[in-house]
C-alpha cells in the first residue's frame, strides 16, 4: 500500500516501544510507519511526512558508536517529537548537553507540565509518567525552553516552537503515562496538522480495489491456517478476485477442538471460497513420534507443512501469486523497510520449489494485529474467528510437554475447550489477552471415588498484555478457576490435577515451549 496523503514516520533508534508508538499514532486515525534511523534524509523528505517521532534506545548519545540522526533532518522543517533517547539525540545534535544521571529514573514518576506548550495544552499540570533512563539532558540547545520537569530530571520536556522541534524524556506511548495519548494526539493534530483520514472502512475498500488492479484475472494461492491474519488476508483477496483464489488449509491435527471444522464451514459456506482441506494428522504425528525437544517439533512441523503445501499446489496447476497473512510487526521484525520473511509454521514455511509464482500478495503488511481484527469485522468475518485466541503455528504440539500421541492431544483439546468456554461465558474473553491449557507431562497421585489414581496434570495459563513483549498473569477469579478445575477433572479422562501459572513475562515466556 502506498503512503497516504498524510502520514507520520517513526524513526527507530532501537527502542523497545517502537511498534507501540506507531500503534498509538494510528489510534488517532493517522497512518504511521516505521523506518530505521539509518534511512537517508533524502528518502524521508521525499515521502512528505507530516511529522516524525524519534524513538527511545538503549545507547548513550555521547558515545562514539551511538545511533545518530542526520542534522539535515532537524533543519528540514518537518515537525519532530523526540522520545527518551530520541529527545537526547535531538538535544545532543543541536548543541545541548546530555549527561549521566546521578539518580536514575525508572518506572512511574511525577512530572510537572507547562500547559502553555502546544503538546501539553489539555494535560494535567502534574501527572504520572513512565521514565526509563540513565542519562538526562543537562543543558538544552539554544532556542529551546524547558516545558516539563520532575524531581530528579530538570528537563523532562523541551521545545523549540519556531523550528517545530519537541522532546520528552518520558514515554507517552505506554499505558503507565496518564495523559500519554493526549500528548501524542496534540503532536499529531496541533503540531503536525493531521486531519485523521486513516479509517479501516476506507482501508478495506481501497485494498480490494488495489488487489483487483494488481491481480486482474490471474490465479492466487493462499496457505490458510485458520488464524486471524491468514483468514483476513484470504477474504480480502477473495472479495477482489473471487474463484481465482484457491486456499489450501493444512490440518495437521494439532488445532484446537473443532477448529478445523469451523474454518472449513466459514470459508466454504459463508464466503463460498475455493478451499482445499488436507487432513494430514496421521502424517504429522508419524513424523513427530517419540520427539520431545520443542525446537525439533517446530522444525518437523514447519518442514512437513511445506511438503504438504507443495504437493497440493502441484495438483492445482499454474498459479500466478502467493497470498500471505504477513502483518506489520512481521515486516518490522524481519528488518525495517526490507521484504518480509515468510512466517514459518503459520502460513507457508517457505516458497515451494516447483511452483513458479510471479509475486507475493500481502494485503495486511501495513497493519498491526488490532487493525487486522477491525478489518476482519469490516469484511463480515464472524467475531468468534476474528477474536480467536493467538495460536502458535505448531499448534498444540508445543502445549504438550514431551512426545506427542493422539491420546495426549485428545486430553489437551478437551481441557483447553472447557477453559476457553468458561472464560467466554464469564465475559473475560476480551480482557484476558491470551489463555490456554498445557498438558504438563507430569503425573501425580489423586483420589477419585474410592480409588487411587495416577494421572495427568493440566496447567492453565492466562495473561494480560498490550504488546505481547511483556505480560502479566491474569487475575482470574477464584470461583471461576474452581469451576474450570471441577469441569476438567469431571469431564476429561485421565486428568486428576489442575494448576494455574502465575508467572509474568519476563521471566517466563507466554507459551511453555
Amino acid at each position: 500500500m502506498e503512503i497516504k496523503n498524510e502520514a507520520i514516520l517513526v524513526l527507530d533508534f532501537g527502542g523497545q516501544y517502537c511498534q507501540l508508538i506507531a500503534r498509538r499514532v494510528r489510534e488517532q486515525n493517522v497512518f504511521c510507519e516505521i523506518k530505521s534511523y539509518k534511512t537517508p534524509v533524502e528518502e524521508i523528505i521525499k515521502c512528505d511526512y507530516k511529522g516524525i517521532i524519534f524513538t527511545g534506545g538503549s545507547n548513550s548519545v555521547y558515545t562514539e558508536d551511538a545511533p545518530k540522526c542526520d542534522k539535515a533532518l532537524l533543519e528540514s522543517g518537518i515537525p519532530i517529537l523526540g522520545i527518551c533517547y530520541g529527545a537526547q539525540t535531538l538535544a545532543h545534535s543541536l548543541g545541548g548537553t546530555v549527561s549521566s544521571s546521578e539518580v536514575k529514573e525508572y518506572g512511574n514518576t511525577s512530572v510537572d507540565f507547562n500547559n502553555t506548550s502546544m503538546i501539553f495544552g489539555n494535560v494535567k499540570p502534574r501527572g504520572v509518567c513512565w521514565m526509563s533512563h540513565t542519562d538526562y539532558i543537562s543543558k538544552v540547545p539554544d532556542g529551546f525552553k524547558i516545558t516539563a520537569k520532575s524531581t530528579d530530571c530538570p528537563v523532562a520536556a523541551m521545545e523549540n516552537v519556531a523550528k517545530k522541534l519537541y522532546a520528552v524524556q518520558f514515554h507517552p506511548e505506554v499505558q503507565h503515562t496518564e495523559d500519554g495519548n493526549k500528548i501524542i494526539r496534540n503532536f499529531v493534530y496541533k503540531v503536525c496538522g493531521c486531519s485523521g483520514d486513516w479509517q479501516m472502512s476506507s482501508f478495506v475498500t481501497t485494498t480490494i480495489n488495489d488487489l483487483k488492479e494488481k491481480i486482474g484475472d490471474k490465479k492466487v494461492l493462499c496457505g490458510l491456517s485458520g488464524g486471524v491474519d491468514s483468514s483476513v488476508a484470504a477474504v480480502l483477496v477473495h472479495k477482489a478476485i473471487g474463484k481465482n483464489l484457491t486456499c489450501i488449509f493444512v490440518d495437521h491435527g494439532m488445532l484446537r477442538k473443532d477448529e478445523g471444522d469451523e474454518v472449513e464451514r466459514v470459508f466454504k459456506q459463508q464466503f463460498d471460497m475455493n478451499l482445499i482441506r488436507v487432513n494430514a494428522e496421521e502424517r504429522f504425528l508419524s513424523k513427530l513420534a517419540g520427539v520431545s525437544d520443542p525446537e525439533k517439533k517446530r522444525k518437523i512441523i514447519g518442514e512437513e507443512f511445506i511438503r504438504v503445501f507443495e504437493e497440493e499446489a502441484k495438483k492445482i496447476g499454474r498459479v500466478d501469486y502467493l497470498c500471505q497473512g504477513t502483518i506489520y510487526p512481521d515486516v518490522v521484525e524481519s528488518g525495517v523497510g526490507e521484504a518480509a520473511v515468510i512466517k514459518s509454521h503459520h502460513n507457508v514455511g517457505g516458497l515451494p520449489d516447483d511452483v513458479d509464482f510471479k509475486g507475493i500478495v500481502e494485503p495486511l503488511r501495513d497493519l498491526f494485529k488490532d487493525e487486522v481484527r477491525r478489518a476482519g469485522l469490516e469484511l463480515g468475518i464472524p467475531e468468534f474467528l476474528v477474536w480467536r485466541q493467538p495460536f502458535p503455528g505448531p499448534g498444540l504440539a508445543i502445549r504438550v510437554m514431551g512426545d506427542i500421541t493422539p491420546e495426549k492431544l485428545e486430553i489437551l483439546k478437551d481441557a483447553d475447550a472447557i477453559f476457553r468456554e468458561e472464560i467466554r461465558l464469564a465475559g473475560l474473553d476480551r480482557s484476558i489477552n491470551q489463555y490456554f491449557a498445557v498438558l504438563t507431562g507430569i503425573k501425580s497421585v489423586g483420589v477419585m471415588g474410592d480409588g487411587r489414581t495416577y494421572d495427568n496434570t493440566i496447567a492453565l495459563r492466562g495473561v494480560t498484555t498490550s504488546d505481547f513483549m511483556t505480560a502479566d498473569w491474569a487475575r482470574i477469579p477464584y470461583d471461576l478457576l474452581a469451576k474450570i478445575s471441577s469441569r476438567i477433572i469431571n469431564e476429561v479422562k485421565c486428568v486428576n490435577r489442575i494448576v494455574y501459572d502465575i508467572t509474568s513475562k519476563p521471566p517466563a515466556t507466554i507459551e511453555w515451549e
